[in-house]
């Protein structure tokens, strides 16, 4: 990849959550890992969009032979925070047949007469298929801590749940990656601000947004919260910091390739004699 800046190597094990992982250490401007400018972020997303999108072909083609592998990948962060453009930059290049998309809404009345898992296994990704969860049920421990929803015992509840509904998900043949997107307060400020700028971004803007921004500080007691309770070995917890969303969306595809790239996919292996096939062609 002459003329494009990487990862010397990408700090994968720098951006998971570990023992003692305090959210306020983290600086949401930083570009941890990376020696580039946003020029060179941008080059390097565009340059790895082909190998992301083979190997979730692969990952497809599999699933077509009885294979079980899947993706499943968790975005989380504040309101403005990046996720829809993550799922833009980062997934736009990849087969729509492959890709498993859910953005997770305010529960409706029927979705609120079951348990608040019932709705989320209900999107799981399939066999092949690289799922992706625009919120998700994290929702449900986060904004219940913040208003105060859901007490103490109902919230240890929720986490032992989400622990266990994790590890199915694993010991089904799926790859979990949980992603916060970590912006600053003050960017988000501005990333509000830009939207009421600007009339073609109006439709973005939600008058809601700036009600939670008031909780700011439990937001983020609240993550920290929900990071003790659930980053576990099979799935763990990886805050990227995304005040510079250049950075954010070359983070997620490096933790996508790095993820997919455990998986160990190969293509699958014709069962057809493919010598005998060719001269079937070339007569044809």
């Amino acid at each position: 990849m002459a003329g494009v800046v990487e990862f010397t190597k990408f700090p994968s094990e720098s951006l998971r959550v570990g023992k003692g992982f305090k959210l306020a250490d983290v600086d949401p401007y930083a570009t941890t890992g990376y020696s580039g400018v946003k020029a060179d972020g941008e080059a390097l997303l565009e340059d790895l969009d082909d190998k992301l999108a083979e190997l979730q072909e692969k990952l497809f083609a599999e699933s077509k032979f009885g294979g079980t592998k899947r993706v499943l990948l968790i975005l989380q962060g504040m309101d403005t925070a990046g996720k829809g453009g993550i799922v833009k930059h980062v997934l736009g290049t990849m087969d729509p047949q492959g890709v498993q998309f859910k953005s997770f809404k305010a529960p409706t009345p029927e979705e609120k007469a079951y348990d608040f898992l019932w709705r989320i296994e209900r999107e799981v990704p399939a066999a092949g298929m690289l799922g992706v969860f625009d919120r998700s049920h994290y929702e449900d421990v986060l904004i219940h801590r913040v208003h105060r929803w859901a007490d103490p015992k109902e919230l240890e509840r929720r986490y032992t749940a989400i622990n266990e509904f994790e590890a199915r998900q694993v010991a089904v043949g799926t790859k979990v990656i949980k992603v916060m997107l970590h912006i600053s307060n003050e960017e988000q400020k501005e990333r509000l601000l830009a939207r009421l700028d600007n009339p073609a971004k109006h439709w973005k803007y939600n008058t809601g947004d700036l009600k939670q921004r008031a909780f700011w500080d439990d937001y983020m007691d609240a993550y920290q919260a929900a990071f003790d309770a659930t980053n576990s070995e099979h799935a763990p917890w990886y805050v990227v910091p995304a005040s510079k969303k250049w950075y954010a969306r070359i983070a997620v595809q490096q933790l996508l390739l790095e993820g997919l790239e455990e998986l160990e996919l190969e293509w699958p292996k014709a069962d057809f004699d493919v010598e005998a096939e060719r001269r079937l062609v070339e007569r044809s």
